[in-house]
């Protein structure tokens, strides 16, 4: 598959960065876990990991969202299609997730979206394209600037209207507690189910 997305230039660090400030209790996160979190993994598997080799080097991500929709339509609906206008979701893969939400301070975040995305990246593929090798370089490339984010702010790839976030594992300290909410019961849920036409198998 041809894409226009390229790797990141080797002067990036020169390239002054656009930032955007994000209080971590604005963002939710929806886990397996009623513990542990934020988890950074670092298995490069994820569209902005680390994939440098060794992996014991690499740094670890954490994804999140900006609104609970968005955070169920990259997790639950990540690899769904919809049937008739609607997803199928079976109850016991809702009720055995929680949603995370977190107090602490605000990251800085590199902002890859609008006029900020054309100017340091070119194309919005960034968020899209597969495999995942170059958002994956780019995530690299940012992580060493001198900027030193704590993460990226992106576009949502299963809802292009709302907005991701990728935090690197150096910024875990700014995440002082975790609050953890069997998912059914999260404020706002029935109403997400019902605009995402999520429906049980």
């Amino acid at each position: 598959m041809s894409t226009r997305l390229k790797a990141p230039p080797s002067n990036l660090h020169d390239i002054a960065l656009e930032l955007v400030e994000l209080e971590v209790a604005s963002l939710y996160r929806i886990s397996k876990h009623d513990s542990g979190e934020p988890y950074f993994g670092r298995s490069a598997g994820n569209r902005f990991d680390d994939h440098s080799l060794p992996a014991s080097g690499r740094f670890g991500t954490s994804y999140m969202a900006t609104s609970l929709c968005g955070a169920l339509a990259e997790t639950v609906l990540h690899d769904l299609m919809p049937q008739a206008g609607h997803f199928i979701v079976p109850p016991d893969e809702l009720e055995s997730k929680y949603l995370v939400r977190f107090e602490g301070a605000s990251l800085r975040l590199a902002k890859l979206t609008g006029i900020a995305l054309k100017r340091i990246v070119g194309s919005s593929e960034i968020s899209t394209v597969l495999p995942y090798d170059l958002p994956q370089s780019w995530a690299i490339a940012l992580h060493a600037h001198p900027a030193k984010v704590d993460g990226i702010l992106y576009m949502s790839r299963q809802l292009n209207d709302d907005k991701a976030v990728v935090v690197f594992d150096r910024a875990k300290r700014k995440f002082n507690t975790a609050v953890y909410t069997p998912l059914p019961g999260a404020p706002g849920f029935d109403e997400v189910i019902q605009t995402l036409a999520i429906r049980g198998g």
